[in-house]
């Protein structure tokens, strides 16, 4: 590579990897010139995960929450490369790509996201939908539509896991399919939501209790057919007719990144300082879901997206820094609070001492999100969008 422009290879596009090429574009480069930045995946689009759930219910479109990587950079200096990576070797600093072809790196970035472990259980790769990217939205969609216009009495749906994505799939399919709907949660534990503030537990479970949500708790799953769903629960196995098997339990690494010849833990994520820098390999950057990590005070951080968001200002902010010539900061987590949307018009937040239900709540969760769109003009658009559209529908009505 060339003393006078380095480069910057980003793997993965969502949170952790589209937020870091930002504001590493954002900063200044005042004494010398700007790193090449590349963002490579697989994808062409963005996807704002913690809205996927809209799409199901039409209450947002694909352009508001699936902004294509090419809009999204238009006016940045990143440049953007659709493809497959097949393989990274770290001492060469060369990434593979799916095409042949080979980008040299002089940093890097890791930020291409989890998996969801569905093969663990007989038949479920094959029957059971998973709930992680577009693709999975609108096969579901498809699955619902089709059952929709059919004239059978009930639509049975089963939700693997009673975390945050069942829940919050639950109701937005209960308020969509309305009362021909027959929804269970399966969850292993004794409860559901169990890392979740008690007010959102409460309200949550309310509202599951109000759309005539089952929660089977203490149950897993054995197998899963074309027609049914056999669980076992307190040494008993049961087996029942289902529609639709929905998969929201686990997440994993992909077995690219647990064959990168870079230290791993137990579970195959990638070892990093507080600094995000992989461990033993100070031109490697990690963050999100691939990453073990520790912040300053060695306390493990979660892998969630609101980590995600954070962890791309500290990691553009190190790479700059480790450039530049100026000391790198070790990762603090914020926990800014927890939100959670249950149906088309109820939601739940506690956050810094504030706790909200109902209809504001599901406002203050919408905005929020909205805050965190990847650039102004996004933001500009899409809420100018949300702003206007009841006024619309309201004249096409009358």
């Amino acid at each position: 590579m060339s003393e006078s422009r380095s480069r910057i290879c980003i793997l993965g596009g969502g949170f952790g990897g589209l937020y870091t090429a930002l504001r590493l574009s954002q900063l200044p480069w005042d004494h010398q010139p700007q790193p090449e930045i590349i963002l490579v995946d697989q994808r062409d689009r963005f996807l704002f995960t913690p809205l996927l759930y809209e799409l199901l219910t039409n209450e947002l479109q694909t352009w508001e929450i699936a902004p294509p990587f090419t809009e999204i950079l238009a006016d940045t200096k990143i440049q953007f490369r659709q493809g497959t990576v097949t393989g990274v070797d770290v001492n060469r600093q060369q990434v593979q790509l799916a095409d042949q072809s080979q980008l040299d790196y002089d940093w890097l970035v890791l930020a291409m996201g989890g998996k969801t472990p569905i093969e663990a259980v007989s038949g479920a790769a094959t029957f059971a939908f998973p709930f992680h990217s577009l693709k999975d939205a609108y096969h579901l969609d498809e699955r619902l539509r089709s059952l929709e216009n059919s004239d059978q009495e009930k639509i049975r749906i089963a939700i693997v896991g009673g975390g945050y994505s069942g829940v919050e799939i639950a109701c937005k399919l209960r308020d969509r399919v309305g009362d021909r709907a027959r929804i269970r949660i399966i969850e292993r534990g004794e409860m559901i939501l169990k890392t979740s503030p008690e007010f959102n537990r409460e309200t949550a479970q309310k509202a599951l209790s109000d759309r005539e949500i089952w929660l089977d708790t203490e149950t897993s799953v054995e197998a899963i057919t074309a027609q049914d769903i056999t669980l076992w629960y307190k040494g008993k196995s049961d087996t029942i007719p289902v529609d639709v098997v929905i998969w929201t339990v686990g997440t994993t690494v992909s077995e690219l990144v647990k064959n990168l010849n870079l230290p791993h833990n137990e579970q195959g994520k990638i070892k990093i300082e507080p600094t995000l820098q992989v461990v033993d390999n100070s031109s490697v950057f990690a963050l999100g879901d691939l990453a073990f990590c520790e912040d300053g005070n060695g306390k493990v951080v979660p892998t969630t997206a609101q980590v995600a968001f954070q962890q791309s200002d500290y990691c553009a902010w190190n790479i700059w820094a480790t450039i530049t010539g100026r000391p790198l900061l070790p990762f603090k987590y914020y926990n800014l609070g927890e939100m959670l949307v249950l149906g088309t018009d109820n939601g739940s937040l506690t956050a810094q001492g504030v706790k909200l239900d109902g209809m504001l709540a599901y406002l203050a969760r919408r905005f929020a999100y909205l805050s965190r769109m990847p650039t102004p003009e996004h933001q500009l658009t899409v809420g100018s969008n949300w702003i206007t559209q009841p006024f619309s529908k309201l004249l096409s009505d009358l």
